[in-house]
């Protein structure tokens, strides 16, 4: 079985309740996506509005993947840059894979999807994202072709006592 990606889609009530069952079950598996378990879909029913509104007026978009049974089973959400001086990379945020799905290549998938995607947005040269240190996403991005260009020590509080470095990578697409 493969996924199959598609970037903009509409926003039907079973694409925005898949993407929030997603996040909540990622999160929960303890997934780096800016939530620490044990969390709910309410819990994140507010950063997902953020993220349609921001889609709506048109300055992020989202790539999908749908498991066989039409289910969303892995997103990313692609951000444009709106400072004028760095409108030619876009940021990715909430990359995620279900916890059902990981070990299947299916990451790798959608950060190919993702650049293939971005390949085709005029005057977009790089891809950047961050992720948090100690879980083994910067092996992950490296191994996709993204080089880490940036670590800020101890910027990311788990819990108490629990700080880890944010990590900033970059896939150039020159």
């Amino acid at each position: 079985m493969s996924l199959r990606f598609e970037l903009d889609p509409s926003i039907t009530p079973e694409v925005r309740d898949g993407v929030l069952r997603l996040w909540a079950d990622v999160s929960n598996a303890g997934g780096a996506v800016g939530f620490v378990p044990p969390v709910t879909a309410d819990e994140v029913r507010p950063e997902l509005v953020k993220h349609l509104a921001a889609m709506a007026e048109g300055r992020m978009r989202l790539v999908v993947g749908y498991g066989e049974d039409g289910t969303v089973a892995a997103t990313t959400f692609v951000a444009y840059n709106t400072h004028r001086l760095m409108k030619h990379w876009v940021w990715l945020y909430t990359v995620m894979v279900h916890p059902s799905h990981q070990g299947k290549g299916y990451g790798r998938d959608l950060m190919a999807a993702v650049e293939d995607a971005v390949r085709g947005f005029d005057g977009i040269d790089a891809i950047r994202l961050t992720c948090r240190g100690g879980t083994g996403a910067d092996r992950f991005y490296a191994s996709c072709g993204y080089k880490e260009v940036g670590r800020v020590p101890g910027a990311i509080r788990v819990a108490e006592g629990d700080d880890r470095d944010d990590i900033i990578m970059l896939l150039p697409l020159n």
